[in-house]
Order: structure tokens, then C-alpha cells, then sequence
């Protein structure tokens, strides 16, 4: 969540201007904290539809010497994703991928700038990637901004300013070493894909699961479905637990339920998941 602050402060100088789309909790996260710093303008925002899709962000939509333009790739909370970049723009592309890193490929290329919290595909929460294009790792930034703070700090000391989370870091290449044997990110996506199909599928066909993101923008990280009532919803979340499925609860600020697939899931975990639905609608029909 520092990195909401870091690329505003090392990216923009006081009073320039960075465009910021609103998708999601933490995309208004990112936009709050570049309110501190910058002339920060949310170009896009779906926040008024509760943040169910992914605005429409097209390059007419910039403004006129923008710094940057920020997006968050994946929606935890609310299950949607990127289906396809922003392109076109003059600015360069800074994206959140803390929830979707090594869970679908990208072109590096299109970025200039990508950060990532470890905690979801990568390692222990604690563990930051930044991935910086050298053009904007700036020497000429403000002086009140803390070394600790400056990206330049980490590129000349080799991210070994200060002593790292070596554990994290450990556990983080044992996880690289894991995705290339899968068959490295591709395969991994193709994967993921297949899993979230499997239940998007069944709230498609269903009756009494609903799904809260709209087609055009969900998720594959991230399923988010709601049921008639509370109490039918309590009572799916028991029933999901009695198979000894976890954690399907939705988060606190939509309610819900909500199947977070990262890699690590198995396939036969969503299946089993999936067929738990199917039960339940059959039983509460």
C-alpha cells in the first residue's frame, strides 16, 4: 500500500497533474493518497455502479501533461479485472498487480511502471516487487521526500539499502521456481481460466447464484457471486463448509460470497466448489 504513495511522490512533482482510474477499494486507495501529492483526476470510475465493471478508458480521456496514468489490474473485493490494458495514452501505464502477478501474462513493455504485493501468487504478505522503467527512476526528485521512499535508493544499492525480508524473498524464489515448472506463466493463466469458468458457469445457469461483476470485466482471480438473502447466503456458507470449502465468505464491504482462486488452488478445489453450488441450489430450489 506504500507504493500508492512511493509512485505519486517519485513519478509527479508537487501540483503536476497524474490520471487515476477508479475501479475498485484500492484503485481509490491509490487516487487518495495521490491527492496528498499531485494534481490527482480520477479520468474514469465505475465507484457510482458499486464497482462493478471496469470503466471505459480511452485515450481521448487524458489530461493534458499527465504524469502518469494509474490503474489496478485485479479487484479483489469486487471480482473484476482488466480484460484488456489501456493503450494509446502519452503518459506512461502504472499498474497495482498485487492480485493478479504471475496469474496471467502481460507485456512488460506496455508498462512503465508495475508493483505488486507478494501475499496473493508470490510469497508471505511483507514482500513488495517494484518493476520500473530506468527512464523514471528519477535523481531530481523533492527533498523532503525520505531516501527510504525514492526508487533511486533501491536501483544504486540493489535493493539492499537496508536489510530485506529475507525469508519472503526465499519463499518468493521457491514460488518462481514452482510456476516454471508448471509450465511458467501461460500455463499458469490457461489454468486459471479454466478454474473460473467452471464457476462462472454455474452462477450463468443458475437461478439463485448471482453473479456481482459484470461479465465484461470478471475477474479470474477473484469470483464474487451473491445469493437471495442473508440468510440463504449464511446458509450456503455452511453448507460449503460442512465439504470442507473455507473462507468463501465475501469481504466485509460487499458481502456476499466470494471464491478467491489464486495458482495455488487446484483445479479439483474449484470443481469441488462448483458441484457444492449445484447441491445447494437443488436442496433450496
Amino acid at each position: 500500500s506504500l507504493q500508492f504513495s512511493m509512485t505519486a511522490m517519485n513519478l509527479a512533482d508537487r501540483g503536476d497533474v497524474a490520471d487515476y482510474v477508479l475501479s475498485g477499494s484500492f484503485a481509490s486507495k491509490a487516487y487518495e493518497e495521490g491527492l496528498r501529492w499531485c494534481d490527482a483526476r480520477a479520468i474514469a470510475s465505475s465507484k457510482g455502479d458499486g464497482y462493478k465493471y471496469i470503466p471505459s478508458v480511452t485515450p481521448d480521456l487524458e489530461s493534458e501533461g499527465s504524469k502518469f496514468l494509474h490503474i489496478t489490474a485485479n479487484n479483489t473485493i469486487y471480482g473484476t479485472m482488466y480484460d484488456e490494458i489501456p493503450r494509446g495514452f502519452k503518459a506512461p501505464l502504472v499498474c497495482d498487480m498485487s492480485s493478479i502477478i504471475l496469474g496471467r501474462e502481460f507485456n512488460i513493455n506496455d508498462f512503465g511502471l508495475i508493483y505488486a504485493g507478494a501475499q496473493k501468487n508470490v510469497g508471505p504478505a511483507g514482500l513488495t516487487i517494484v518493476i520500473v522503467r530506468r527512464d523514471l527512476v528519477r535523481d531530481d526528485l523533492d527533498n523532503m521526500i525520505p531516501s527510504m521512499l525514492q526508487y533511486k535508493t533501491f536501483e544504486k544499492s540493489g535493493s539492499m539499502y537496508n536489510t530485506p525480508p529475507c525469508f519472503s524473498i526465499y519463499v518468493a524464489g521457491l514460488v518462481f521456481e514452482w510456476v516454471e515448472s508448471e509450465g511458467g506463466v501461460a500455463a499458469l493463466e490457461k489454468r486459471n481460466r479454466e478454474k473460473a469458468a467452471l464457476l462462472y458457469d454455474v452462477i450463468d445457469g443458475s437461478s439463485l447464484f448471482t453473479g456481482v461483476a459484470d461479465s465484461g470485466s470478471r475477474s479470474i482471480m477473484n469470483v464474487t457471486f451473491t445469493l437471495p438473502s442473508d440468510e440463504l447466503t449464511a446458509a450456503f456458507i455452511d453448507f460449503a463448509k460442512g465439504r470442507g470449502l473455507t473462507s468463501i465468505k465475501g469481504h466485509r464491504a460487499l458481502g456476499g460470497c466470494r471464491a478467491s482462486i489464486y495458482n495455488a488452488m487446484p483445479i479439483e478445489g474449484v470443481r469441488a466448489l462448483a458441484e457444492c453450488m449445484k447441491d445447494f441450489e437443488k436442496e433450496n430450489a
